[in-house]
């Protein structure tokens, strides 16, 4: 159905946006930062642009629930609920590195229908409707037909005491691809969404940073997983890659294709 969650797209589009000028406020300003319970930074920016979101969402669609990073979880009558995360890249939103992202999705009864992917610090939007193709700015997103050998290789973080036994897997990756950036969170799956870069995988991952991207990722041509190569974002962690590096990836990583 070409029309299937048009609504629903408009409007999580419409609260990116709103959630994103808000954040985009306070980017590159002095911000008191916090640490929530698991060491991770907070601030009003990241808060703000929740509560955001929420208003936006839950105005349209009342009987939705909601999972957002900051605020938690809201409970709905519909067997849907929006995922959200106000600002995906903390770290690099508190740095003035530009590269973080709000994120919106739809899960409608346990299957990610919708993403959107809003980079407010570069200009760039990504979004995706299962069934409908991705796009970015309007324009067709599509993975890149590149093998690994010549592939570029993007991790959020690269130290080893995230991968735990896993770091040998990492390596073999490294070794069979062409190259290795740090160009991590959000962006990192928008790039692979985009046919910049090739592979884009995170040792920990949380479902409010994985829900918009998979949808995208796998609208573009690619695949989204965890690291056993389930189509998940409940796994702990986070592949994404064109569909025919899938089993190429995962066998490099130690996983069963």
């Amino acid at each position: 159905m070409p029309n299937a969650y048009a609504d629903e797209l408009a409007v999580a589009r419409r609260a990116a946006a709103e959630a994103g000028r808000f954040a985009l406020d306070h980017f590159k300003t002095r911000l008191a930062v916090e640490a929530k319970a698991d060491g991770s930074p907070v601030t009003i920016a990241d808060r703000g642009a929740e509560e955001r979101l929420r208003r936006v969402l839950g105005a349209a669609f009342p009987a939705d629930g909601i999972l957002g990073e900051e605020l938690g979880r809201t409970d709905g009558a519909s067997g849907r609920r929006w995922i959200i995360d106000p600002i995906d890249g903390t770290q690099s939103f508190i740095r003035g590195v530009p590269l973080w992202g709000v994120l919106v999705a739809l899960e409608d009864h346990g299957e990610c229908v919708l993403g959107v992917v809003a980079l407010p610090a570069l200009d760039e939007t990504l979004w995706a409707v299962r069934g409908q193709g991705a796009f970015v700015n309007g324009a067709p997103a599509r993975v890149a037909p590149t093998a690994l050998a010549d592939a570029t290789v993007c991790t959020s973080d690269a130290s080893p005491r995230h991968f735990g036994g896993r770091y040998a897997g990492f390596e073999r990756l490294l070794r069979a691809a062409a190259r290795h950036r740090g160009w991590g969170d959000c962006y990192g799956y928008a790039l692979v969404a985009t046919g910049r870069a090739e592979v884009m995988l995170d040792p920990v991952l949380n479902p409010w940073d994985a829900a918009a991207v998979k949808p995208i990722v796998e609208e573009a041509g690619g695949c989204f997983c965890a690291w056993d190569g389930t189509p998940t974002i409940y796994g702990g962690a986070g592949l994404a890659m064109p569909a025919a590096l899938r089993a190429d990836v995962l066998a490099a990583l130690g996983a069963m294709p």
